[in-house]
């Protein structure tokens, strides 16, 4: 888990230092704006693919795949900032390729945890591993900006390569495989538009459907937008200056996630359950509606800590009970469902913030994906209540 914190920290060091490259060499908002949409449109178009390879092939080699790829990704960065001959089309290719590895890398290090934990375990493994991937976040733009202004962005992205290889190095040692807990191993080859079959599995699982539900609510209403829109929050609060006062709104929401996973798991208090995860889901919208209408800059840091321990147990409540709940033999493709619809539809975040921001602002469209967020939850909550009641009423 410490060797994922440190690849998460990589992949958020290459932001840092490609995007500021990017920008000081091209000044083009429509490659910001592929930026956003590079990242994430991978988990959503070929999620539930790399689940199915996941389900077939030896989960470690998928992994060091991924990795090498980012490691790759770096290196081709730093050769072409050294001679100074990157075009914006050589720059799309990488920034695509930068988010199929990490929509690679997702499916086959959930099941990964399979082999780890015992089934009873597992949800205090998937809070451990998403609290090591936060502070892996949290510590990405710091390293980054050091690694930047020590070495300028050339070697800063080739020195970046070094954080990849912990996790590589861990899956030439560990005999674990992904299946070996279950001994299912699938080898028909689907393809990427048969193993969307797997939707009608989900469909069939009002208990999956609700998890995945909730994690898609989470990304299209709130998704990345906390913080793009945090510059103009800052200011409406007074601390849109550069200092201790903004960084310490920009990270609230990273320690919340940090400190929601230790507590979590520390604790024992939250079992994984559609309840604690609908109610995590409609906090983190109520705090975000504190968060775009609060005028207290301290009521907003407070709000900004409950809300990422809030997002925080929602997201590893759902990834448990998804996987506890999956069949076996079909359990990669479920997760890269999952995958597909909470991380991949984080670019629907991206249109709906271009969109609505122009005509309501940054805030206004915060507030909105907020209270969608909140309501969403209750009407899910209600639908598992009626669907609960009608199985009863059968029986």
């Amino acid at each position: 888990m410490l060797t994922s914190g440190l690849s998460m920290m990589a992949d958020n060091i290459e932001h840092v230092i490609t995007y500021w490259f990017l920008w000081q060499a091209f000044h083009s908002p429509a490659l910001v704006g592929f930026q956003v949409i590079s990242h994430w449109l991978p988990f959503l178009l070929c999620s539930v693919w790399f689940g199915e390879l996941a389900e077939r092939h030896d989960c470690r080699r998928i992994i060091q795949i991924a990795q090498g790829l980012f490691a790759f990704v770096s290196v081709a960065w730093g050769v072409l900032f050294l001679t100074g001959t990157l075009t914006m089309w050589e720059a799309c290719i990488l920034l695509v390729l930068h988010g199929c590895a990490g929509a690679l890398w997702g499916p086959a290090e959930q099941l990964m945890l399979h082999d780890f934990a015992e089934p009873r375990e597992l949800p205090g493994a998937v809070r451990l591993n998403a609290t090591f991937k936060s502070l892996g976040v949290l510590a990405g733009p710091i390293v980054g900006s050091a690694l930047l202004l020590a070495l300028g962005p050339a070697i800063g992205i080739l020195v970046n390569v070094l954080f990849y290889l912990p996790m590589t190095l861990l899956m030439l040692r560990t005999p674990y495989t992904g299946h070996m807990r279950d001994g299912v191993v699938r080898r028909e080859r689907l393809g990427p538009l048969r193993s969307l079959a797997v939707l009608r599995t989900v469909a069939g699982d009002r208990v999956l459907v609700a998890m995945i539900a909730l994690g898609g609510l989470i990304a299209v209403g709130v998704g990345s937008s906390l913080q793009v829109a945090m510059p103009s929050l800052a200011d409406a609060l007074g601390a849109g200056d550069a200092g201790a006062a903004y960084g310490l709104l920009l990270f609230a929401n990273g320690v919340g996630g940090v400190v929601g996973g230790v507590l979590l798991e520390a604790t024992g208090v939250i079992r994984p359950s559609t309840r604690a995860a609908v109610v995590a889901t409609f906090l983190f919208g109520v705090t975000t509606i504190v968060v775009a209408t609060s005028p207290s800059y301290h009521v907003t840091v407070l709000a900004l800590v409950i809300g990422g321990v809030a997002n925080m147990a929602s997201m590893t409540i759902g990834q448990a009970v998804v996987q506890l709940r999956a069949p076996v033999d079909q359990r990669g493709r479920v997760i890269g469902v999952y995958s597909m619809l909470t991380t991949g539809l984080r670019t629907g975040n991206g249109i709906t913030l271009a969109v609505l921001g122009s005509l309501i602002g940054v805030t206004g469209t915060v507030l909105v994906g907020g209270g969608v967020l909140a309501v969403g939850a209750v009407v899910i909550a209600a639908l598992i209540a009626l669907a609960t009641a009608r199985r009863r009423a059968a029986d």
